[in-house]
């Protein structure tokens, strides 16, 4: 029987490049592929620590060759511009806070990477993700899973994959720790094993969101109301993109105590501010649905979900409302929770399925 052929994502980094090597060790015939989303020029950056630089395209190609693979850099730096970029600054300027990381797996790794790879006749797309994927004896769905090393678990910007692509996915890191994937790296010799992971957004290397944004558009961001619970103008702020939920830094109110961001309103300009317990809520309502381990949610499900990346799981019950919609009521109030952010609901190291968090109507409760 000929040997099943397998795409590898290779962003450069470390996990990637084991990955492939993982991927070659159980047998399969593996191409390596870097997607080449923007260039530095395009983004204002001369050159930084980022994913996808030229010196990212450079190790995965080394790593490949001391692996003897071939190697493809393909060109997606206009459907990232269309599905990343433009879906970022949109919900910047409506006020909401996107997840990036989220929108490239759903939008390029995990769609047209995986189009790429059916055309190249590969029955699976390996990529050096921390998550671990399985299937259900019992009802026959694919299921993802967190990866074991709780420090280093990426299952939260994977709940949007679908079954068909669970079928056809490869993790083969979820099983082990960073440290045992960067001593297989040492020990193959690849050029990147002690390179550090990349951290901040890759085309905001320098953590400027709202600068980005006015470059990107060429817009004015003009200037508004920051307001109270009640609606009393408490001082003015320097353009709405410059805000997010939780926010206290950077406010350049002096009301004679704290104040965080709790509301944004692109309508009427306006960023609402309040006390740190008011940031506390127990309701959200979440949208584009995707789930996993479950047809539907019709019933009310015991959960732990999480409304951010690095947050603790918090118990809570979910409930589907509609075709792409679900109610999520937590045990406990939770801070800052925050439109454009995903929610994520889990059964032990399961992952139930997720989606985007909508605008909340703000109100504090007990």
């Amino acid at each position: 029987m000929a040997e099943q052929k397998a795409l590898i994502a290779m962003s450069g980094g470390v996990d990637s490049s084991v990955a492939a090597y993982l991927m070659m060790q159980q047998g399969y015939d593996c191409t390596g592929v870097t997607m080449r989303l923007y260039t530095n020029e395009e983004i204002g950056v001369p050159k930084g620590h980022t994913c996808c630089s030229l010196d990212d395209v450079a190790d995965a190609r080394n790593v490949c060759f001391t692996l003897g693979i071939p190697y493809y850099v393909l060109n997606f730096s206009d459907r990232f511009r269309e599905m990343v970029i433009d879906r970022f600054i949109h919900a910047y300027e409506n006020g909401m806070t996107p997840n990036p990381c989220i929108d490239c797996n759903r939008y390029l790794k995990f769609d047209l990477l995986f189009r790429r790879a059916a055309e190249m006749g590969c029955e699976k797309v390996a990529t050096g993700h921390y998550a671990r994927v399985s299937r259900d004896p019992q009802s026959g769905r694919w299921l993802l899973a967190k990866g074991v090393d709780p420090s280093k678990d990426q299952s939260y910007v994977l709940y949007t994959l679908t079954q068909d692509q669970l079928a056809h996915v490869a993790f083969p890191l979820g099983g082990l720790t960073k440290t045992r994937a960067r001593e297989i790296a040492e020990q193959q010799g690849f050029v990147n094993a002690r390179k550090h992971d990349s951290q901040d957004i890759c085309f905001v290397p320098d953590g400027d969101y709202a600068g980005f944004i006015a470059r990107t558009t060429g817009r004015d961001y003009p200037e508004g109301d920051f307001v109270d619970l009640q609606g009393n103008v408490v001082g003015r702020h320097k353009g709405i993109i410059h805000y997010t939920i939780g926010q206290r830094k950077g406010l350049g109110l002096a009301l004679g105590h704290p104040v965080f961001v709790c509301g944004i309103d692109p309508v009427r300009n306006r960023v609402t501010v309040c006390s740190g317990e008011e940031l506390f809520t127990r309701h959200l309502t979440a949208e584009n649905l995707n789930l996993i381990a479950v047809d539907n949610l019709r019933t009310p499900l015991r959960v732990r979900a999480k409304v951010r990346y690095r947050q603790t799981e918090q118990w809570a019950t979910a409930v589907q409302t509609g075709d792409d919609t679900l109610e999520l009521l937590f045990d406990k109030p939770q801070r800052a929770i925050t439109a454009g952010q995903a929610v994520v609901l889990y059964d032990g190291d399961i992952v139930v399925g997720g989606g985007t968090i909508a605008p909340q109507q703000h109100h504090k409760d007990a």
